[in-house]
């Protein structure tokens, strides 16, 4: 053992302590998202994922570039925001969303995006997130989730609908690289993209209709909140007040699925369906 250990220190040599301690508890940060995605409680999961994501970024204080650390930090928050805080108080909810966007954007920098090409003319983002692979996946998707949710919570900003083009080149990508990643999530992020606003803003129902309906495909109907977001950017936006009730009842209804993964991301789907469905005279 002790030999180990001398002959392991020159390829470590180059890397601090801080980095050892952050990089090995990776194996425990994995299971614990798992098992939080597994969680069927949602008051157990409200409580205890943020003291999951002041770890993640204590870990970061030890081994900032680290990658993995920086895209689950950016969907923990991403996640906690949409689930937990958005409804009840979406300024919080709209810094949570910031957050776990610059926790991306590290992510996506060291894929091959730099900030000054992210901040520059759509051409030559395009240009360069051509050039990405699959590798990519996760900083692209949550970078534009992360940053999609933090603007639509501003949309009376001129400057955060600017950033729209950028948001949507991003998940254009993640579309073309593969559109199953994450339960076929790039296809319902553009379902709400264009069914969420009306025609003359550049909404498109029959394209928002045909992105959720793939969605749906991809993760074999498995996932609640392909009928959360149709009915409350599709639906509700072309006045469908029938086709909105039904989808919305049959999820608050809807059995745990075949993949325990989904079970909380499920279950807060319910509560959102529950809390539109209260608010349909409202909202129509």
């Amino acid at each position: 053992m002790l030999a180990g250990v001398i002959l392991a220190a020159p390829i470590f040599s180059g890397c601090s302590t801080d980095r050892l301690v952050a990089r090995g508890a990776s194996p425990l940060i994995e299971r614990g998202v798992s098992a939080m995605n597994r969680e069927t409680d949602t008051e157990l999961a409200r409580a205890s994922i943020p003291a999951t994501l002041k770890m993640l970024e204590t870990l970061l204080l030890l081994d900032p570039g680290n990658v993995a650390y920086r895209t689950q930090a950016a969907m923990g928050f991403h996640g906690y925001a949409l689930g937990f805080v958005e409804p009840t108080d979406p300024e919080r909810a709209r810094d949570l969303y910031r957050r776990a966007r610059d926790h991306a954007l590290v992510a996506l920098e060291d894929a091959g995006v730099s900030r000054s090409t992210l901040n520059g003319d759509v051409a030559t983002l395009e240009r360069a997130l051509a050039k990405l692979d699959a590798r990519a996946l996760p900083a692209l998707f949550w970078t534009a989730s992360a940053w999609g949710k933090w603007i639509e919570l501003q949309l009376d900003d001129p400057a955060r609908l600017a950033e729209l083009p950028r948001v949507e080149a991003l998940m254009g990508r993640v579309l073309a690289l593969d559109e199953s990643y994450y339960y076929g999530g790039a296809h319902l992020f553009f379902g709400a993209y264009y069914g969420g606003r009306a025609p003359m803003f550049g909404g498109d129902f029959a394209r928002a209709a045909r992105h959720f309906d793939r969605a749906a495909e991809l993760n074999r109907n498995q996932l609640l909140w392909v009928d959360v977001y149709r009915a409350r950017y599709l639906l509700r936006q072309a006045g469908e007040r029938d086709a909105f009730h039904a989808a919305l009842s049959r999820v608050v209804v809807a059995p745990d699925g075949a993949d325990p993964e989904l079970n909380l991301a499920n279950a807060l789907a319910r509560q959102a369906a529950a809390a539109l469905l209260a608010r349909e005279e409202e909202l129509f």
